[in-house]
Formats: C-alpha cells, structure tokens, sequence
C-alpha cells in the first residue's frame, strides 16, 4: 500500500505539497516538483490524500489502494499520460479499477488521479507503507528504552535536589496592599 501520509491537495493550485510545520496562521507546505515552501492560511481549502476516495460499485475504494494497483501495474514506472485522450484514459482507468461507478467517476477525476500518481512517481514519494511502519517501531523501542533511562536519572537527581524549608506560594501575588 502506498503511503499518502503529509501529503495534500490545495484547492486553486496545481501540484501536491507536502506539510512541513505547522504556523500561527495555518500550515507550511513545501511542493512536491518545486521545493518550494509556502504559508496556506486557515481558510484555505485543503484535501489530504490519504482521506480521498474514488466512487465503486460496492464500497469506496481508498486512493492509497488505486495508487497502489497502478504501481503494481506499471513495476514502479509512470502511469499514462493526463493530457491523454478520454478513451485511453478510461481504458487505462477501467484496467486499474474495474468496478468503479462509470456514473459518478468523470475523466476529469481520473485525470487528476494520474497526473498526482505521475507528480509523485517523478519526485520519488511512493513509498509503501509497510517498510515505514517497521522502521517506526524500531524507533518508538529505541525511545521507549531512553524514557526509561531518563526516567531513572530524574527520580535519582530529584531526590537529590529537594532541600527542606522552602515554601512555595503558588498562584499568590503579595504586594504589600489589600
């Protein structure tokens, strides 16, 4: 399975971005071709990829799953072209997907989810998901192990440092007048 995790659409501008901090106003992103980072404000309207899905017969099938059949597809390789003709990309389309609504899908859809596909083949983000998740859970074991260190050398140091007679007054302003 593909990994669309950070990675969003923002209405109004072409491409795909990725999040890269978070800001007083909203978020940073940094576009995908461009490297370029940008402020999107609040009230910008923004779509992670990973929350969009395309309409079937049955259930909605997620894009993360359709991303993935295209890369078994093409062994990695960039899918067809967006600027294609509407019959080689419904074509193209009906092989990844077979059963999807030919009502509520449109070719503009498909186009978009190709030349996103294409963006993120060509910049080198299709990631699966399962080599990222092992590589987490070394990490999260590594840190869960210096918790546990840290831990220990506060408690040691804490007890150390308490000296008797100090008395805090908390939450109390005293300044002379009543």
């Amino acid at each position: 399975m593909i990994d669309l995790k950070g990675i969003i659409s923002i209405s109004g501008q072409p491409g795909l971005y990725k999040i890269v901090a978070q800001s007083k106003n909203g978020i940073i992103v940094e576009g995908l071709s461009d490297k370029k980072r940008v402020n999107v404000y609040a009230s910008t309207k923004v779509s992670t990829l990973s929350d969009i899905s395309m309409f079937t017969n049955g259930d909605d099938k997620p894009i993360e799953e359709i991303m993935t059949a295209i890369f078994e597809k093409e062994k990695g390789g960039p899918a067809v072209d967006s600027k294609s003709d509407d019959k080689s990309i419904e074509n193209y389309f009906g092989e990844i997907l077979p059963d999807y609504d030919k009502e509520r899908v449109y070719v503009s859809n498909m186009r978009k989810l190709f030349s996103w596909y294409n963006i993120m083949q060509a910049t080198g983000n299709l990631k699966e998901k399962e080599a990222e998740i092992a590589g987490e859970e070394k990490v999260k074991s590594i840190k869960t192990e210096e918790k546990v260190a840290a831990k220990k050398t506060v408690a040691k140091s804490v007890k150390a440092k308490t000296t008797a007679g100090v008395k805090k007054t908390t939450g109390v302003r005293k300044t002379g007048t009543a």
